[in-house]
């Protein structure tokens, strides 16, 4: 393949999920409430948790801090380019913002598959060290873990663009999702791609459950199995929500399933949404620091 071939492609097409006019703008009013709920959800925790004293000074609200400051970047991404799709025909991503698009959803979602990793941790030495917790996670260590996450994330995105950006692209132009992620880019390719197949892996979800499955084995009497599990439901509901369609998506061969964009939805869209919801409902100490900033700001207007 000579380097003229390669430079055709300048731009993709997202196949969107419908080129009906009257369903898109439907599908528009739909996903614009979710991103609207998804930044106000997060925004709240997040204000919620600088603003209370207790909060800011416990090791896991500050992570919970971290991981909606997360999920905000991750929705932003793909949505606001979702959302102007829903309204034009065409749909077209040059390719620059395409490679953008698919580094920055790579980078803060390995960001935050590690940060829930670190979670896990956090919950291990509540429940195992409880005499020891606040030692052990120290506000030095929590920012220590949390610019890890980030530094892992930039890492494992950098490997898989650069493996991207050296493919030969010189045939179709659609992208057959509503975003560019690798699957549907690299199908694009006009070469070899099994060396980025073997790159796109689940190795964070293994570490994750191990982190969880230590927990439970470490626990040897009834009550503490219980309090583990009553202590990390929320996490795991969260844990589940994120990397369950995540798993669906790339740790089988890469072949298109009619559901896949559905399944991008789930950790695209609604995982970043529900998460907020997820922490507030079954925690009371979030609910109660809610009600006072709430009462402060009533007060102070």
């Amino acid at each position: 393949m000579d380097k003229n071939q390669t430079e055709e492609v300048r731009e993709f097409v997202l196949a969107g999920f419908s080129h009906r006019p009257h369903i898109e703008k439907g599908l528009f009013v739909l996903f614009l409430f979710f991103y609207v709920s998804t930044w106000v959800g997060n925004v709240l925790i997040m204000v919620t948790v600088a603003s209370d004293k207790h909060l800011n000074s416990s090791p896991m609200y500050f992570l919970l801090g971290n991981l909606s400051f997360l999920d905000l970047c991750y929705s932003t991404v793909t949505t606001p380019k979702l959302l102007a799709d829903f309204l034009d025909n065409e749909k077209l991503i040059p390719y620059d913002q395409c490679i953008m698009q698919l580094f920055f959803l790579h980078f803060v979602g390995a960001a935050e598959m590690f940060l829930l990793t670190v979670m896990a941790y956090d919950r291990y030495v509540a429940i195992c060290r409880p005499l020891h917790y606040t030692t052990i996670m120290s506000r030095g260590l929590c920012c220590a873990l949390v610019a890890a996450s980030w530094m892992g994330g930039f890492v494992h995105s950098t490997v898989q663009t650069i493996l991207t950006i050296r493919l030969p692209f010189c045939g179709p132009k659609q992208v057959d999702n509503f975003f560019c992620d690798v699957p549907p880019v690299i199908k694009l390719a006009c070469a070899d791609t099994s060396v980025i197949e073997l790159m796109v892996s689940t190795s964070s979800f293994v570490v994750l459950v191990s982190s969880y499955t230590t927990i439970l084995v470490k626990i040897r009497s009834t009550e503490g199995r219980r309090k583990a599990l009553s202590t990390c439901g929320s996490h795991l509901m969260v844990v589940t929500l994120f990397f369950g369609p995540c798993i669906f998506i790339y740790a089988r061969p890469f072949s298109t399933f009619s559901v896949d964009k559905l399944v991008s939805v789930l950790y695209n869209v609604i995982t970043p949404m529900l998460n907020p919801l997820i922490y507030t409902l079954r925690n009371k100490e979030v609910k109660s620091a809610m009600q006072k900033l709430w009462v402060k700001i009533i007060s102070f207007s």
